[in-house]
Parts: structure tokens; C-alpha cells; sequence
């Protein structure tokens, strides 16, 4: 009859020492290293855009509106 008093902290308790035992006992992650270092080409160009128009006149711009 204790134990169902205390039912709580059993299932604690228990919920605790499944989380430690779990990760006491996980195998590490392997870790893979490539053999040799690639080296990333990088363009060094950076692209633009050139608008070539006419600008609006005040009488154009208020006909637009």
C-alpha cells in the first residue's frame, strides 16, 4: 500500500535511470574524414545589372499618375 502513496516518485525514478542508462550506454557517432581536403572554386566576379533609360519628365510622371 506504500508504494502507491510514493507512485510518483517511483515513476520518476524510474523514468530517470532509463534516460541515464540509455545514454550510458549509446556507441558514439563515427566520424568520417575525407582523405583528401577539397578546395572549393570561387568566382570572383560579381555579376551587375546596367539599366540604360531615359528619365521621366515632371510632365510625364504627372500623365502616369
Amino acid at each position: 500500500m506504500k508504494a502507491l502513496k510514493h507512485m510518483e516518485a517511483i515513476f520518476v525514478i524510474a523514468a530517470a535511470l532509463a534516460t541515464v542508462t540509455s545514454f550510458a550506454t549509446a556507441t558514439p557517432p563515427v566520424l568520417h574524414v575525407a582523405a583528401a581536403p577539397v578546395v572549393a572554386k570561387v568566382d570572383t566576379s560579381i555579376p551587375t545589372v546596367v539599366v540604360a533609360a531615359k528619365r521621366l519628365t515632371a510632365a510625364e510622371k504627372a500623365a502616369l499618375i
